[in-house]
């Protein structure tokens, strides 16, 4: 059984109620933060986790690991440091996303996969929302910004995503709840809910697992936070399986709704935003995916546009990747607000998307 969640968004506790395995409601925080009450909320236990696993099946790659041995790395993290790289960019769709969209979408039943998804992105969940809509026979119009890149938009369309343009983030939410109204389309949250958590939950259920069968027990692992999907996902997953393992979420400066829901102790909502990871883009954190972050990970960290073209320009030195500007944001973290911190451990990153075309990631190195 799931018990009653402290405070649930509408129609989210009726999610709730379909997820079997969630843990009972839990009490103090990991780690010590601001002086308010932890929201007692039901998460997803390992069993939970594993047996959505194996449902995704081979939908879902089961991503490459690998440790990281370069002088140049060395310097920039720590002499002594030891870095493992979990290759999320190497994912269907080039991101993590498809593992919560897919964990949603296999629960709907064939009336409302007839009737097809609909979507908020900026290019990500859009991407991976057109993907899982042709693996399952459904359709997909996504509501996408017009300052999106323009080659994540054709992307989309490629799968075979409809795609509408607005003129900002808000303005994608308030449009695709009137596609939802108007065409019956079910609202697939781009980070939001137990079933999507559930989903992102593998990427920490793998990389920990990986890293054991490499003889490894990671000190922290660091994970970007956009809306929070992905690092409440992780988070959970990773505390549960070695509470151990510091789990530092890492914000971009000017997108940095879940830094200030930390500092507040409640969901924050910001009124722009101003970062060239525009995949960590999210204009407020919900009340879901905040009290799971808020319950599992021990810190979130702030870096700059700056600090993440370096990271950027690192891993595609050392690691001979072109990730997009979210995909370096954890070594962004290690390299500066986590360094002195993280000296000497095992430290794992979550690369999490490369979701970029060529013109823009020179433009992006180069700057």
């Amino acid at each position: 059984m799931v018990s009653s969640l402290a405070w649930c968004p509408s129609g989210l506790c009726r999610a709730l109620s379909s997820v079997a395995g969630l843990s009972g409601a839990i009490g103090a925080p990991h780690r010590q933060g601001p002086t308010v009450n932890t929201p007692a909320i039901d998460f997803p236990s390992i069993t939970a986790i594993r047996a959505n696993r194996a449902r995704l099946g081979g939908r879902i790659l089961t991503t490459p690991v690998r440790q990281l041995h370069d002088p140049a790395l060395q310097r920039a993290v720590g002499m002594s440091t030891r870095v493992w790289l979990k290759e999320e960019l190497f994912q269907h769709t080039g991101s993590f996303k498809p593992r919560g969209a897919m964990s949603v979408m296999l629960d709907l039943d064939a009336d409302a996969l007839a009737r097809g998804v609909t979507g908020v992105s900026a290019g990500n969940h859009a991407i991976s929302l057109a993907y899982c809509a042709q693996v399952l026979g459904s359709s997909a119009k996504v509501v996408m910004p017009r300052s999106a890149n323009p080659f994540r938009i054709q992307v989309c369309r490629e799968l075979g995503a409809e795609v509408e343009l607005v003129d900002n983030v808000h303005q994608a939410f308030e449009r695709v709840r009137e596609i939802e109204a108007q065409e019956g389309r079910v609202f697939v949250h781009p980070y939001e809910g137990p079933k999507t958590a559930l989903g992102t939950a593998s990427v920490g259920l793998e990389f920990m697992d990986q890293l054991a069968a490499a003889g490894q027990l990671p000190d922290a692992i660091i994970v970007a936070v956009g809306g929070g999907g992905l690092s409440a996902g992780v988070a959970c997953a990773v505390k549960q399986m070695r509470a151990q393992t510091a789990v530092f979420a890492v914000e971009p400066e000017g997108a940095d709704s879940m830094a200030r829901s930390f500092r507040a102790g409640s969901p924050q909502a910001i009124d722009a935003v101003r970062t060239i990871a525009d995949s960590l883009g999210a204009p407020r954190c919900e009340p879901y995916s905040f009290a799971l972050n808020r319950r599992f990970v021990d810190d979130v960290v702030l870096v700059s546009d700056d600090q993440i073209r370096e990271a950027m320009r690192l891993t595609f030195r050392v690691a001979k990747l072109a990730v997009e500007p979210a995909g370096a944001a954890a070594l962004a973290a290690l390299m500066f607000p986590l360094r002195a911190q993280l000296d000497g451990k095992t430290v794992g990153l979550i690369v999490c998307g490369a979701n970029t075309d060529p013109k823009t990631f020179a433009e992006q190195l180069l700057a």
